[in-house]
This record gives structure tokens, sequence and C-alpha cells, in this order.
């Protein structure tokens, strides 16, 4: 690879991904491919944290493949790989294991949120999954990582691990503190249900998000649907702090046509929620149906995905190795 900077990003196959996804993730590793050397990985080993159904694990990670490439992230100038095929990864997290505190991880807010009330019954890999995820980052020496805010803290503790690591081995700079790309003028994408929730596939309502499948037809129904408000669109920014639902309507159409929402609200000012509706769902068919259909195409075609992610996981192992070589021998292993 070249002198460009490094960029390491991965995406859980947990299926189904949705329009927060491509928003918040996708479209942005398709910009910085034209710009960086891009490592792109399907974080399986990050699933099993909780148990997954093994066929339809298997499943997702090929559909989460056919998403990169649906979103035109190209296979020639990004490696794609699945995280489970570069044993360095499961190698170098327990070397981070030995070298991160417990008090580090006890500060992590990530696992009170998943494992819920009863933390006795979280499995010790979703206890530990930030220390892999300092890993997969640090195995390719990345200088960036995109993160949204719901990830800042594991890489403020990914940077914390590397400048233990190259201060307990004596090698100061072997290991960059990877620096955070926060997207510019990205809004979180919101459930279409409460505005002040996450848009996620957790969510019990299939009207709460819009999937990267979905057809025509749903997409306009769920938009319909979705929750807005009473009053007319109003004309300052300041109104829309108070209107949730409605205010995620509007970021998401500023966002796809790539008009601020500033010059949204002067377009639209006084008019009913239906007229934004009706032009939301018209640029949303127009971006996401060829994507889903792309991915359903893929899907035809397993031996395709496959091969993919086998000369990805080639061109990543090579790069883990050399690496490696020189983590062991630093840590003293033989």
């Amino acid at each position: 690879m070249s002198n460009k900077r490094l960029v390491f990003s991965g995406v859980q196959p947990t299926g189904n991904l949705h329009l927060g996804n491509y928003l918040g993730a996708l479209k942005n590793f398709l910009e910085l491919q034209k710009e960086s050397n891009c490592i792109y990985c399907v974080v399986d080993l990050h699933a099993i944290t909780v148990f997954q159904n093994p066929k339809e694990l298997k499943k997702n990670i090929l559909e989460t493949t056919a998403s990169f490439l649906a979103t035109g992230i190209n296979p020639d100038k990004s490696i794609i790989f699945n995280q489970s095929s570069v044993s360095g990864h499961a190698e170098l997290a327990w070397i981070i294991n030995c070298i991160s505190r417990i008090g580090w991880l006890n500060r992590m807010t990530q696992f009170k949120d998943k494992a819920g009330k009863d933390k006795e019954k979280a499995s010790v890999g979703l206890y530990i999954y930030p220390n892999l995820m300092a890993a997969d980052i640090l195995l390719y020496r990345a200088t960036h990582v995109p993160v949204g805010a719901d990830q800042k803290q594991h890489l403020e503790l990914s940077r914390d691990i590397a400048q233990k690591f190259n201060n307990d081995f004596n090698c100061e700079g072997f290991f960059p503190l990877p620096e955070p790309l926060i997207p510019k003028n990205i809004s979180r994408v919101m459930s279409l249900r409460d505005g002040l929730k996450k848009m996620s596939k957790s969510e019990e309502s299939d009207y709460s998000r819009i999937n990267l499948k979905d057809d025509a037809d749903e997409i306009v129904k769920k938009i319909k649907k979705a929750k807005s408000d009473s009053e007319a669109i109003p004309d300052d920014l300041k109104l829309l702090e108070k209107k949730p639902e409605a205010k995620n309507l509007l970021n998401i159409y500023s966002e796809i046509s790539k008009i601020s929402l500033s010059k949204v609200l002067n377009e639209m000012a006084g008019k009913e929620y239906s007229f934004l509706k009706k032009k939301l769902a018209d640029i949303l068919i127009n971006e996401i149906c060829p994507v889903g259909k792309e991915i359903s195409k893929l899907m035809k075609d397993e031996t395709y995905l496959l091969n993919i992610l086998r000369k990805g996981s080639e061109k990543a192992n090579i790069k883990a190795e050399e690496n490696l070589k020189i983590i062991r021998d630093k840590v003293g292993l033989i």
C-alpha cells in the first residue's frame, strides 16, 4: 500500500442493513475509497458475542459483503474480507487483553447498554469486545477510523492501548494513535416511529426503518406512516428542536438530496409534511432501490461473494502477518 492514510472500518453482519447503515457508514466508505487506502471488514467475531443462528450468520456475512459491493465499494481498490478469516485478529486481541486494564473496560458504556440489567449472564466476549475492536484497528496499524458518536469511546480505548503498548515495549510510534474520521454534515438517522431513538434493526416494528432491500411500494408506505408533526413545516431550525420526528425526516431529505437543512426549510416552509413525505419517498426510491436490487442480484451468486472474501482475506493476511511478526518479537514471543 502507498503512503496515503490507512483507513480501517468494520460492519457487523447483523443482516438486513438499513438507511442508517447506508448514510452513516456505507456511503462514507465509498467517499473514503477515493482518497485513502481502505480496509473494510465484516466483523463476524464481534457478531458472536451474542448467540447467532449459524445458518443466519453465514447468510448475513454474505449479505453484508453484497451491501459493500452494491454501494460501489471496489474490491480492487479496497480490501473487503471477513474478520474470522484472518487469525491475526484473535491473536492480537489476546495480546491486547494482557495489556488493556479492567478499569478501562469498566468505563465502556456500550457493554452496560447491550448487557442489560442481568450483566452476570452476558458473555465474556461481550465484555472484552472493545479489546478485539482495538486489535482490528491496530493489526493493520491503521491511521484513521470512521466513527459515529456511539463509537468514539472505543476509539479512545484503542488509542490508550496503542500508547501503552508503545510505552511498555519501548517502541514509541510503532502503533500510530488512530484518528477519528467523523463524517461532516451527517446527522444520526433516527427511527421513523420515534425521533429520539436511533434507526435500528432490533426495533420491533419494520415501519421504524427503511431497509436497503425495501421495494418502492414499501418505501412509500413507510414514509407515509412515519411520525412527523400536525403543524406546517417551520422556517426556523430552532423550532425543529422540539419536533424530533419532523427533524429526522428533514435531515434524511437534506442528506440524500445534498441540500443543506436551512435551504430545505427555505424551500418547504409553510407546507404540510405530506409534501415533504412525497418528495422524500421519491428520492429514497431513486437512491435505495438500485442498491437493494444489486444486493438481491449478488446474493444469487454465493461463489462470487465467497471469492471476493477469499481474495480480500489473502491481502489482509499479508498485511497482518507483516505486523504480527514485529509485534511477537517486541512482546518476546517466539
